[in-house]
């Protein structure tokens, strides 16, 4: 079976792992009470993971338009292969959507962001409390989605690897041969 570049199995795995931490970095802040400088330190953390999140996700996207990924397998009934693409299409969005509603709460909320504390972000829009409180769940929820998504995924991965047999997850396994 055809397996997905180099590249593209490097951003994938870079993002995923990204994606985790930034998700557990965002409860685990969240419920630090007050302002400490732990709690501000994983915002900088948090914030830092989603803008690396959104530049991979940039170069993954367009890799992936010069670069076609893999058929899936021919024994795939019509209605998983339907399911697959729907869900990388979700996911395509949700890793944009996601860090991108984060940045622009963040700017709403009156806050810059600055990458690994080095470079401060273009601020798009000014400090806007009612954008901010509307913006906040917004991010929140779009997470939440992603984390099922992404269950999701690794749930229909693992069925492929160890029901189906059909080395589907094998496309994507880092230090494999082609």
């Amino acid at each position: 079976m055809q397996r997905y570049t180099t590249t593209a199995i490097v951003l994938h795995w870079l993002i995923a792992v990204l994606i985790i931490g930034a998700f557990t970095l965002g409860l685990v802040m969240t419920d630090i009470p007050g302002i400490s400088p732990t709690k501000l330190k994983y915002f900088s953390w948090h914030k830092w993971a989603g803008v690396t999140v959104l530049l991979l996700a940039t170069i993954r996207l367009l890799w992936r338009l010069k670069n076609r990924p893999p058929a899936l397998p021919d024994s795939m009934p019509a209605w998983q292969r339907g399911a697959a693409h729907g869900l990388h299409h979700l996911l395509y969005v949700l890793i944009f959507a996601v860090p991108l509603s984060g940045y622009f709460y963040t700017l709403a909320a009156g806050f810059p962001v600055v990458w690994f504390g080095l470079f401060q972000l273009p601020v798009f829009i000014a400090k806007n409390p009612a954008l901010a409180d509307t913006l906040k769940p917004i991010h929140y929820w779009l997470n939440m989605v992603m984390a099922g998504l992404v269950g999701l995924h690794v749930v229909a991965a693992l069925k492929h690897q160890f029901v189906d047999r059909d080395g589907t997850l094998g496309r994507m396994l880092p230090g494999r041969s082609h």
